[in-house]
């Protein structure tokens, strides 16, 4: 028996690859491993062959524990894509080329089942009614990390809760809905609560990916709840906001959260309480679209002398808004003549930063407790300056995490669920903030001018009710 400390194994399926992280119970990674993916795209379609997900984790698996003594692995958990569904067969083999988290061609089945077409349920009308075969066959709905913990325990398990949320189960019934029941019967899996035990790393498992058997495979979450025990924002109050190609907040909340008409909805905590959270439509990826093919970095240095531009954006990625107000016909605007592409970039820049301050306010008017800290992660906080202009149009300290990978916060959770203590507990102790950004008060008469010109813009074309500030 080593006498080394214990360590977890934290495995994150991504749209592009599958990465792995060996993390120590204080919070130390001491392996990292990665392994690419393939997806077919063309047009609305978006697909992945889940027969590859197993090799790509176990490749990433190995790569990561190399040097590590494995048997000090003591559990590992797994995320995935939010919405990424698939048929499987009642051993939970793949049966269906996977439909991932953005494919666009379950739209006539979501009008037909009140549901977003990125939602899983619609996806699995789809799939049933393309292959009348499959249908025929007993095939019942996966999820994307279900494959994987299928093939680390060595036959079939449940769902975890947190992804079968975006396939209409009732987080706070701890049930599929009856309707669904009823509409789907025998096609729903099995749930259980993120932080379950699932089972335990079989020998095939163990000798394909390099971990012990017998370690403890947990029920994991959504990439995006993965984040957000990484960055350790768990307590009451406390706020992610996770700035890539678009715009994610998740907090947490003693109470439920739900609030479609603005975009929001709860993922159950694994602590027992919620994680609120809502996706918008803006983010950095109007960045690369208004400038393609150009130095992203040199052009967010030269934005840096333009923060007090007085051109006011509402950058979108895509064409409709869904948080922090939903708005299927809301298109980007740019009120004003940038002098150059400099300036252009700070408006957009500024703009974002503005739409995350609206967020907050629309957070605060249904009640939701936003005091707490807030961490910043995502692709864009590269760029100290925006991470700074976040700060100021917020009014109020923004905290940069060492480790925001969805693999270590699976780590994490999995630490938590083997030493049986709070996951907010075990995430504090091991998130550190790499930087720490102070609003400045010199930018905050500006900044407050342009929030109310953008609130009064939105209000003027029809696409926001009243909002504070």
């Amino acid at each position: 028996m080593s006498s080394e400390p214990d360590l977890t194994v934290g495995l994150d399926l991504g749209t592009g690859g599958a990465r792995a992280f060996v993390v120590g119970f204080d919070g130390a990674v001491v392996g990292r491993g990665a392994s690419s993916l393939r997806s077919l795209r063309d047009g609305a379609h978006h697909e992945q062959d889940a027969r590859t997900w197993w090799d790509a984790i176990a490749a990433a698996c190995r790569q990561a524990l190399s040097g590590v003594e494995a048997q000090r692995v003591r559990a590992v958990a797994t995320c995935g894509t939010s919405g990424t569904v698939l048929l499987v067969d009642g051993a939970g083999r793949p049966q269906s080329a996977a439909l991932m988290y953005d494919d666009g061609r379950a739209g006539d089945q979501a009008r037909r089942l009140d549901l977003p077409a990125s939602w899983g349920l619609p996806k699995l009308l789809w799939l049933l009614e393309q292959d009348p075969e499959a249908a025929a066959g007993g095939t019942r709905l996966a999820h994307q990390p279900d494959i994987v913990t299928r093939r680390l325990v060595g036959h079939d398990v449940a769902s975890d809760c947190s992804h079968a949320l975006k396939s209409g189960y009732d987080l706070v019934e701890r049930r599929w809905p009856d309707r669904l029941q009823r509409a789907f019967p025998d096609r729903l899996p099995a749930v259980v609560d993120s932080g379950a035990v699932l089972g335990e790393v079989c020998a095939a498992a163990a000798r394909e990916a390099g971990l012990p058997a017998g370690a403890a495979v947990v029920a994991g979450m959504t990439d995006g709840c993965a984040a957000q025990i990484a960055a350790g924002s768990l307590q009451p109050g406390d706020w992610n906001s996770v700035l890539g190609t678009t715009l994610v907040l998740k907090g947490s909340s003693a109470r439920h959260i739900d609030d479609r008409a603005h975009g929001i909805y709860s993922h159950r905590s694994p602590d027992g309480g919620w994680l609120p959270g809502g996706a918008s439509s803006s983010g950095a990826g109007v960045l690369p679209a208004a400038f393609p093919e150009r130095d992203l970095e040199e052009l967010l240095r030269r934005a840096a002398a333009h923060e007090r531009t007085t051109v006011l954006a509402y950058p979108l990625v895509s064409g409709g808004e869904r948080f922090p107000f939903v708005a299927p016909g809301a298109e980007s605007f740019t009120l004003g003549a940038p002098a150059d592409d400099a300036e252009h970039a700070a408006a957009l820049m500024q703009g974002v930063a503005l739409v995350e301050r609206l967020c907050f306010a629309q957070l605060a008017r249904i009640g939701a407790a936003t005091g707490g800290e807030l961490s910043v992660t995502g692709g864009a906080t590269r760029s100290r300056h925006w991470c700074q202009l976040r700060a100021d149009a917020l009014d109020r300290p923004v905290r940069r995490p060492v480790q925001v990978e969805s693999a270590f916060g699976m780590a994490l959770l999995a630490a938590a669920a083997v030493a049986g203590d709070p996951v907010a507990e075990v995430a504090r102790r091991a998130s550190r903030p790499a930087e720490v950004f102070e609003p400045r008060a010199g930018l905050r008469a500006h900044l407050d001018e342009q929030y109310d010109r953008l609130v009064a813009e939105l209000q003027r074309r029809g696409w926001l009710a009243g909002a504070g500030h």
